[in-house]
Formats: C-alpha cells, sequence, structure tokens
C-alpha cells in the first residue's frame, strides 16, 4: 500500500557513473516507504561543478532542466548534500532575473529533500527489527558533509535512522563536521591543502575505533576511501548511508 507520495530520484553524476548501488539502495529505501518512485530517464548533472567554476550560463541551463524534469512531482528526493544543496540554496541565485523561473523554482525548492532527511522528516521512515540482517554489523562513525549539514540542516537525522539499525554502533568521532578536503575542484586546485585535511579526518575516524565510516555524500566518500587507501588502510570501510539503511552495507 502506497503513502500516496509520487517521489522523483535525482540519484546525481558520481552515483550514475561512480556507484550506481547507492542510488539502489535510495530506491530501495523510497519503496519501503511506500512511495510511488519514478527516476526520469533524461536527468543529467546538478550544474554544481559549472557553478563552482563560475559558468553561470551552463549552472542555468541545467537548472532550468532540473525544474521542467522534476516540478510535478510531490517531493524530489536526492542522496546528496552536495547536490541538493545546490538544488535549494544556489538556483533561487541562477534564476533570479527572471521572475516566472525563479517562481517555478521556488515552488519545488520547498518539495526538494535530501535522502536522510525526506526518510526522517517527512515519512518517519522505521527500520523493521530484522533490517540489518545481510547488512552491515558493527560501530560505525558518521562524517557530516559540508553541503548537507551546513545549506541543508542535515546532522540528526542520518544519526537517528542509524540508531534503529540492528547491530549497528554510532560512534561519534572528533571534529565529526568538518571538512574532509574534496570540495569539488577544490581538491584538484589545491592538492596538498586538500590531502592535508583528508589525513586530519582520516585520524579521527581511526582515533573513533569504528569499523566503518558512514556518510551522506559520494564526493566526500570517494575522497576518505582514496585516501585512507594510499595512506595504507584496508580495513576501514567507507560507506553510504544509504547502503546501511537499505542492508547492502
Amino acid at each position: 500500500m502506497q503513502n500516496g507520495f509520487r517521489v522523483g530520484l535525482f540519484y546525481t553524476c558520481l552515483v550514475d557513473l561512480m556507484r550506481p548501488e547507492i542510488g539502489f539502495a535510495a530506491l530501495k529505501l523510497l519503496e519501503a516507504s511506500r512511495c510511488e518512485v519514478v527516476v526520469p530517464e533524461s536527468q543529467t548533472c546538478c550544474g554544481q561543478p559549472a557553478y563552482n567554476s563560475g559558468d553561470r550560463h551552463v549552472a542555468r541551463e541545467l537548472a532550468e532542466k532540473f525544474v521542467r524534469e522534476f516540478e510535478s512531482f510531490d517531493y524530489v528526493v536526492i542522496p546528496s548534500g552536495s547536490c541538493g544543496g545546490m538544488v535549494r540554496a544556489h538556483y533561487l541565485d541562477l534564476l533570479s532575473d527572471d521572475p516566472q523561473w525563479r517562481a517555478r523554482m521556488e515552488s519545488l525548492a520547498q518539495r526538494v529533500y535530501e535522502l536522510t532527511d525526506f526518510l526522517h522528516t517527512v515519512v518517519k521512515f522505521r527500520q523493521s527489527p530484522n533490517a540489518g540482517a545481510g547488512g552491515f554489523q558493527g560501530t560505525v562513525t558518521y562524517h557530516d558533509s559540508c553541503s548537507g549539514l551546513r545549506e541543508l540542516g542535515v546532522q540528526q537525522q542520518p544519526r537517528a535512522l542509524l540508531r534503529q539499525m540492528p547491530g549497528v554502533r554510532l560512534t561519534e568521532m572528533k571534529d565529526c563536521r568538518n571538512c574532509c578536503g574534496f570540495g569539488g575542484t577544490f581538491a584538484v586546485k589545491y592538492g596538498e591543502i586538500s590531502a592535508a585535511i583528508a589525513d586530519e579526518k582520516c585520524t579521527n575516524i581511526h582515533a573513533s575505533g569504528a569499523q566503518a565510516v558512514v556518510l551522506g555524500d559520494l564526493g566526500c566518500m570517494l575522497h576518505i576511501e582514496g585516501r585512507l587507501r594510499r595512506t595504507g588502510d584496508d580495513k576501514t570501510r567507507v560507506l553510504h548511508v544509504a547502503q546501511v539503511l537499505a542492508g547492502e552495507g
């Protein structure tokens, strides 16, 4: 039985190209929440790389495209704090000179949610007693991605959901709200600084004693995992929160 919500899933470029299993985990969670889920096949990028690089023309084209593709849904759910932040926090800036486009985006922005925020706040997701069967079992620590935390207010939502998971114990690392050093093009332009920030994050992950670090943004996930592996850690797992919640970690 469905709850009546027709949800558009924006799965993001990185998920599509690098870790499609995260998109399938998000889909599984939304369907378990009794939503009718639609994944528009024409979706592409949210425009964040162009926007951060100063190409407002391309970013605006992608913003308009996003609005056309998703404005008919009751809600739009995104398994990424950075892409969700781009849509909610920056599209209005890109469309500010056109009253009609801005009005359409203002209406849509109220219905755009990061995945864990939607699960916790809108559908009040509750795990079944056997939710963790076959999935990750052990201690996790949570990394707060910058955009999700500061642009969308995502902090307690993923933690509340993780605490429902049988067999999963959450422990906080030092400076869990600090940047991992990725920052999109920042990691390319300022590689040494980016690596130093990542090293500090990895040190805090190790000090927490957790077997896995869990997070809600694939950019941070790839950055942290890459640094852990390059510095010799092949044991600490790096998991998207959707994977853990869906029992696929």
